[in-house]
């Protein structure tokens, strides 16, 4: 038998085991708050199995507290994180905002896409799972669910990651004295060097996705073609020169749509969850998964993609990817301070 259905009936001889933040008085208070400038531990596993599920929800009045709020996992006792990210770019979003779409790994449920999903398996020896308030002043009501299965764990057995990303803006180049299709579709690119990095990692393992989010800044009134999706996507492996072996054609055609997209999609493996507004202004979200596809590597991977063609716009450009590789992996960037990770705030269409 195969498909997703076909192990349902196959004994395991494991058993399963949540954390949550059940009420243990007995009462139904089944949140945890969290103070401003705390870090709650949602959970610390001291045998092997692997998280089969996530499930939260949260209330917080402080405004942008999705950027402001950030989950951390630690596998096997490691020092540094493996999964850090603030709680809604991690679930798929970014921009500090919730919409409901479907993928087959991550959802946002409704009401408004406030109920956060994750299906990612997440094999490990030890396991600590941490959630820190970076907001200023509001306290975190924190709802949720971490279900594993208590499970002996294979050395093949890589472990989960998710790394945040903010480049604010994008190192582009002045559009004075270019026409609009010279800007937009004119130069080249003869190495990839000044790409958006989405992810840089080193071992071995395999590139299972991300979510892209893109706040258009150029301004150039309705008449202009605005679009910002030229951009290629570049995925160097164990440190090959240009061009590497997986180089794409478009920003929309690297996420699975095509045509300068205007239209919100989500679909198991791909989709648009923010298309943009009027001639693709103001913010864009998109995610892509390589569920049926992922891209391995034996020593290193370099995951990247142009802002415009030629790295020619300076947008505003985050994302959280998604990987799988043995330990120990390479430290990541530092995780920016709250100020750094805030949204834009909107304007309206120029």
């Amino acid at each position: 038998m195969t498909g997703p259905l076909s192990r349902l009936p196959t004994l395991t001889g494991t058993r399963s085991a949540r954390a949550s933040s059940w009420d243990t008085t007995g009462g139904n208070d089944d949140r945890w708050t969290i103070a401003p400038g705390a870090t709650a531990v949602l959970a610390e596993i001291d045998q092997p199995g692997v998280v089969r599920h996530i499930w939260m929800t949260i209330a917080c009045r402080e405004t942008h507290h999705l950027r402001k709020i950030v989950l951390r996992v630690f596998w096997d006792g490691e020092q540094t994180p493996s999964i850090e990210a603030p709680i809604g770019d991690f679930f798929g979003i970014g921009h500090a905002q919730t919409h409901n779409f479907v993928s087959l790994p991550l959802q946002m449920s409704p009401e408004d896409g406030k109920g956060f999903n994750c299906w990612f398996p997440m094999p490990f020896e030890r396991a600590r799972f941490e959630v820190r308030n970076e907001c200023a002043e509001e306290d975190l009501l924190l709802y949720f669910y971490i279900d594993y299965e208590v499970a002996d764990v294979s050395p093949r057995d890589a472990r989960f990651h998710a790394q945040f990303r903010r480049e604010n803006p994008t190192d582009g180049i002045s559009d004075e004295g270019m026409t609009n299709d010279e800007f937009q579709l004119g130069g080249e690119n003869p190495d990839g060097a000044g790409n958006y990095v989405v992810l840089e990692a080193q071992g071995e393992g395999h590139y299972v996705g991300c979510n892209l989010n893109i706040h258009n800044l150029r301004k150039t009134g309705l008449n202009n073609f605005n679009w910002y999706g030229e951009g290629d996507d570049m995925i160097f492996v164990d440190g090959e020169a240009f061009p590497p072996s997986l180089h794409g054609t478009g920003t929309e055609d690297y996420f699975n749509t095509a045509w300068c997209p205007t239209q919100v999609h989500h679909a198991p493996y791909h989709g648009l969850t923010m298309p943009g507004e009027q001639n693709w202004w103001g913010k864009v979200s998109m995610y892509r998964f390589h569920i049926e596809d992922p891209v391995r590597f034996q020593k290193s991977i370099r995951v990247t993609i142009e802002h415009g063609h030629a790295n020619h716009r300076s947008d505003d450009y985050s994302s959280t990817a998604y990987w799988y590789q043995a330990e120990p992996h390479a430290p990541f960037p530092p995780l920016p301070a709250v100020e750094d990770r805030l949204p834009r705030p909107d304007e309206p269409t120029p």
